[in-house]
């Protein structure tokens, strides 16, 4: 443990945890010795950090690592489990905040910027872009992959991948529409924007079998934003989410 970490009353670190500089860990915190932590991360009241997966195949002898970053964000009562099937473990970027109550499941990977309301859960092997917005009591089905600057609602059940850049809602999560508010944000030109939309009409809208509407994107666009929809899609398993 770095020395200018500053840790709360009754909270505990158990041996073998690594805890960068400027971390702060209120009271009540418990760290478990799977977790390596980068610096300026700050754990509040009542978090368990690098917890047991809760796999019923789990013991110790298979235990893999929870690295976290820099300058993170666990509030109250957050759960995050250290991995168990994947050598990476469960991985958690940089400047990411977790409300009350959220849960990551064991061997997630999340990039950079995501933020999660409360009780937002991710079930296990779960990946995430960055700047993703997880509203309160959102669920991620295990094995879903969320594409970058997409938004799930409120109460939403998602049980297949989502791409990049849109807006799901429901208890079986459909697309309703882009994140144009975060995409203007994050700087995304009238442009990019403009592609993105004519982008998802072909995918969605167009009457095409996947892979000929992936084809044409590929013939009609060359911009880095419908590129990383390509991608996105190149990589799912578990298949899109629907359009509503």
């Amino acid at each position: 443990m770095h020395p200018l970490a500053r840790i709360g009353a009754y909270s505990i670190i158990d041996a073998g945890a690594e805890i960068g500089a400027d971390c702060v860990i209120e009271t009540n915190v418990r760290i478990y010795g799977f977790t390596q932590m980068g610096e300026g991360n700050r754990i509040c009241h009542g978090a368990t950090i690098g917890s047991q997966p809760q796999d019923m195949s789990y013991s110790t002898s298979n235990a893999k690592p929870l690295t976290i970053g820099n300058n993170n964000v666990f509030r109250e009562n957050t759960d995050i489990s250290h991995g168990i099937k994947e050598e990476h473990g469960t991985v958690i970027g940089d400047n990411n905040y977790f409300m009350i109550a959220a849960h990551i499941g064991h061997d997630c990977i999340l990039e950079d910027n995501n933020i999660f309301a409360p009780n937002a859960i991710l079930g296990g092997h779960v990946e995430l872009g960055h700047d993703v917005y997880m509203s309160g009591h959102t669920a991620v089905h295990q094995f879903c992959k969320i594409g970058s600057l997409a938004m799930v609602s409120g109460l939403s059940a998602v049980v297949q991948d989502v791409p990049p850049f849109v807006m799901v809602d429901g208890h079986r999560a459909e697309v309703v529409g882009l994140n144009v508010v975060g995409l203007r944000r994050a700087g995304f030109s009238s442009e990019e924007r403009k592609a993105i939309k004519q982008a998802y009409k072909i995918l969605y809208k167009s009457g095409l079998r996947q892979n000929q509407a992936v084809e044409k994107l590929k013939a009609s666009y060359s911009t880095k934003p419908v590129q990383e929809i390509i991608d996105f899609i190149g990589t799912s398993t578990r298949g899109l989410v629907s359009h509503r």
